[in-house]
């Protein structure tokens, strides 16, 4: 059964956020080394309950329609394509077409039939 696995908080100002997140919930949170500009955040100890996250770009301003101004909760899933492609045929939109995550392996966001972003993830270390 696909679960949640990652999430993502959105921003302006990365380094900001990073240090509102660090000093208010004791998160561990750096930079990631990858090819892209990406934060790694850090919730609590292996094996304990919860997940990790990431703190990114916020690619749109908060004025636009279609900002996101709200954590991302990303699924991992055997197969983006076909949980894509089944995603649209329940009537969800796409808010990210599918990407690479260079590395980790290939990502897309898509909106629910409520207007929630979603986010979708199928592990590949290949991926460019």
């Amino acid at each position: 059964m696909p679960r949640v696995v990652h999430f993502e908080i959105h921003a302006d100002d990365l380094a900001r956020a990073a240090q509102f997140y660090t000093d208010l919930f004791g998160w561990t949170i750096s930079k990631w080394d990858g090819p892209v500009e990406y934060w790694m955040i850090f919730t609590g100890p292996e094996g304990t309950p919860g997940i990790n996250g990431g703190l990114v770009p916020r690619r749109h301003p908060r004025s636009e329609v279609d900002a996101i101004v709200a954590f991302v909760c990303t699924v991992n899933v055997d197969s983006l394509d076909t949980f894509f492609a089944r995603s649209l045929e329940l009537g969800a939109s796409v808010a990210l077409p599918k990407m690479p995550v260079p590395g980790v392996g290939w990502l897309a966001y898509l909106k629910d039939t409520e207007g929630n972003v979603f986010g979708m993830m199928q592990s590949d270390p290949t991926a460019k």
